[in-house]
């Protein structure tokens, strides 16, 4: 795990390259304080930079930027090749192998990508990776990102230059990038909770989408257009692959190959030449890679996780009960609310682009907690998306049900009355009324703002993707806050981004798995650790189980009603039922209280009037409106105000990048002002 940053620039345009390489590695520290280094091809244009969190090879011989044995290929990587032995041993075995340097695994892509070139190697390759590449020979940059999207990379053409970093904050430090807020991001982040990829905070920076790869040379930066990112591996057609020719075995061969297939992948991420653990929030999905990688270890597995005193936001006691019986050192820390409320400062700087996922908050907790021990943590991320988990779709499913009963045309009249109470100024009229208390009793929606017109959406649905969309997002017309913004299109609302075949369930999982899993769940985990400099890894996330779990038919996912039945009966081999059949806790802390309670000044502060008024993003109205209606509990706007606040909160530290300028003095001082304004 680690930080990359660089640029290639057009002939004239180079200025100090290394001075500013320097400057941008600087703002990644906290992603790699163990070691830094800066490569420089002022001919050509090219600077890379590398922030380094050493975990394989501690010695020089993995420092980066890193040249092949051949001196044809630089590289910049951040993240970690599980497989890269395995990639020796071929390359030995078919004499293509160098005189190996170190142990490191860039080393072996490197050999690698020399041996085969960039995309066979890359498609060899399992890991979690963003990089930087640069071919000397053919003059060409390319970036790639790992097929779920577990490591950041964003870039962005400035000038004749194309700039790429892990984070923003870093991209920010090259002498004169200070780019403007992209409003339609901001419509984005209100209807999502987040920003999804391609699209970042800031108008003309994109991420790179996962399982993609972009090449360029200098003669591309001239016409002020970057290629399109090609993809080496497609979610969809792995989904589309999964749905035409899905597993076949029974329930007990299901089983069995998914323990073989995750123990694989945990025995590969449990290499390190630094102190492992993992995360154990007591949930079926983590304690399943902890049973795991006990089950592989001849020592306790070091296992971490914090609780909350307030009713419903307490997992530490589950995990407790699953780490006794796995045998693992376990650590637990109760968290007090204001240990908690002390971090919410910090979150614009720990995301650098707004984000407004409240389970931020905790994270960052376990993962402060886990490093006070250990370099490395292994988490239980993606085993909603992939089997089933999240409560969400057990409502859509609900609702589908309920409307193959109801004809076409009576949903279409229920949909349109409801979009007329909700556009009429929210009438308080019976017949809304009635017609809201009808939509209620399909979908099992609660009314509340906004959520008439998620009701509507759901009542009007005609597509399972149209159906689920209001379930995953905050909001289907937060643009209606933003001033001057349209939403721009993502997988949920694009039918072109849409599965061609598959039932209710795998659609909706799919978008969750592109979507909602690599800008949601995978950024709030990456940003939170990298800020104390601790590696995370996901088994669940290698490639190959997630393309058999893409094979699955639904009912191995969702049985009578329960998500994750394949987890669980996997667990079952590990844990007693008792631990493993109890009902979905989420991760998160009473936002709604909080901002009633000690958050109300801080809040009340950044949604002034006055303030709102005078930046000019937000429909001040609108805001307040909700602000009102929160705190004098007619109404739970927490998300829509989580929203707004962690974009107010983030929105300071914009103004203070703009009105420090020019970034291209480089002495340490400097250095220490830049990584701290952005």
């Amino acid at each position: 795990m680690c930080g990359i940053a660089g640029c290639l620039t057009a002939s004239g345009r180079v200025g100090d390259l290394e001075a500013s390489a320097v400057a941008m590695a600087a703002a990644l520290a906290h992603r790699g304080p163990d070691d830094a280094g800066v490569w420089v091809d002022r001919g050509a244009g090219v600077a890379l930079a590398h922030r380094r969190l050493a975990i394989i090879d501690l010695s020089p011989a993995g420092h980066q930027p890193m040249r092949g044995a051949r001196g044809r290929y630089v590289i910049v990587l951040n993240g970690e090749i599980y497989n890269h032995l395995e990639l020796r041993a071929e390359l030995e075995a078919a004499g293509s192998a160098p005189a190996w340097r170190g142990r490191s695994d860039t080393e072996s892509l490197l050999a690698a990508i020399e041996a085969w070139g960039v995309r066979t190697a890359v498609e060899k390759s399992v890991g979690m990776f963003a990089f930087a590449l640069w071919d000397r020979e053919e003059r060409t940059l390319t970036l790639a990102r790992d097929r779920l999207g577990e490591k950041p990379l964003y870039y962005g053409l400035f000038d004749g230059s194309l700039v790429f970093a892990s984070e923003l904050k870093a991209l920010c430090a090259w002498p004169g990038i200070v780019p403007d807020v992209d409003r339609g991001a901001v419509a984005l982040l209100f209807r999502h909770g987040y920003i999804p990829a391609p699209y970042s905070i800031y108008r003309g920076v994109r991420k790179l989408l996962p399982g993609a790869m972009l090449t360029l040379g200098t003669r591309d930066l001239a016409g002020g257009r970057l290629p399109e990112p090609e993809r080496y591996w497609s979610a969809k057609a792995v989904a589309e692959a999964g749905a035409a020719s899905p597993f076949d075995g029974d329930d007990a061969e299901a089983v069995d190959e998914l323990e073989r297939l995750l123990a694989a992948s945990v025995r590969g991420q449990m290499i390190a030449d630094v102190p492992l653990g993992a995360f154990l929030s007591g949930g079926i999905d983590s304690s399943t890679v902890v049973a795991l990688m006990q089950a592989q270890s001849s020592r306790p597995v070091r296992t971490f996780t914090i609780g909350f005193e307030e009713s419903g936001y307490d997992e530490a006691r589950y995990a407790k009960a699953v780490a006794g019986r796995l045998g693992t050192d376990h650590t637990e820390l109760y968290v007090t609310p204001r240990e908690a409320l002390d971090v919410i400062p910090r979150l614009p700087v720990l995301y650098d682009e707004p984000f407004s996922d409240p389970s931020q908050v905790p994270t960052f907790l376990v993962a402060q907690l886990a490093r006070r021990s250990v370099t490395v943590a292994l988490s239980g991320d993606g085993g909603d998306e992939l089997f089933g988990g999240y409560d969400r779709y057990a409502r859509a499913a609900a609702w589908e049900r309920r409307r193959r009963l109801v004809p076409s045309a009576v949903r279409r009249l229920v949909a349109a009355r409801l979009e007329a109470a909700e556009a009429g100024g929210r009438r308080a009229g019976e017949e809304a009324r009635a017609t809201s208390d009808l939509g209620k009793a399909w979908t099992g929606l609660a009314e509340s703002g906004e959520r008439l017109r998620k009701l509507a959406h759901v009542v009007g649905a005609r597509h399972a993707e149209t159906l689920y969309a209001p379930f995953a997002c905050h909001s289907q017309v937060a643009e209606r806050a933003v001033l001057g913004a349209a939403a721009s299109p993502t997988a949920y609302t694009d039918p072109a981004l849409w599965l061609e075949r598959g039932d209710s369930l795998r659609r909706m999982t799919y978008l969750d798995l592109v979507v909602y899993l690599p800008d949601d769940v995978l950024v709030k985990v990456d940003r939170a650790a990298m800020a104390v400099s601790l590696e995370t890894r996901v088994p669940l996330l290698d490639h190959r189980l997630v393309e058999f779990a893409l094979r699955l038919p639904s009912s191995m996912k969702v049985r009578n009603g329960a998500g994750k039945w394949l987890l669980r009966q996997l667990l079952i081999r590990y844990v007693p039922a008792e631990l493993v059949d109890r009902p979905k806790m989420g991760f998160g802390v009473p936002i709604g209280e909080w901002l009633r309670g000690p958050l109300r000044d801080w809040a009340e502060a950044l949604l002034d009037a006055t303030r709102l008024a005078r930046e000019g993003f937000l429909d001040v109205a609108c805001v307040r409106r909700r602000w009102t209606a929160h705190l004098d509990g007619r109404a739970d706007w927490q998300y829509f105000l989580w929203d707004v606040l962690m974009f107010q909160a983030w929105l300071d530290r914009w103004k203070s990048v703009r009105s420090e300028g020019d970034h291209v003095t480089v002495d340490a001082a400097r250095l220490e002002r830049v990584h701290a304004c952005t």
